[in-house]
């Protein structure tokens, strides 16, 4: 089985800790930052577990923009990342 790295970013959404892998687009939560890391890991796995089953795990990651290099799946780099500021 290969590896998959994939990037994490945990915010904070009122009592609750909201952890996103934007590249799988899956999300989970708890009630500390610990809690929602491993939330996520578990949310990630089972999201990979059933992909591999179903015969799709090729494909999925591909589409999320996941490279394999070294045998092990990356996930794109981004170009230009920063925040933005537009009217509302």
């Amino acid at each position: 089985m290969s590896k998959i790295i994939f990037r994490m970013e945990i915010f904070k959404e009122g009592g609750e800790y909201v952890s996103l892998c934007s590249d799988l687009n899956i999300s989970s939560y708890g009630s500390t930052i610990k809690e929602a890391k491993n939330s996520l890991i578990e949310a990630v796995e089972a999201f990979i577990e059933t992909c591999e089953e179903i015969g799709s795990l090729n494909e999925v990651l591909e589409e999320g923009g996941f490279h394999k290099i070294r045998g092990r799946w990356e996930p794109r780099e981004p170009v230009v990342e920063q925040k933005v500021i537009v009217p509302a």
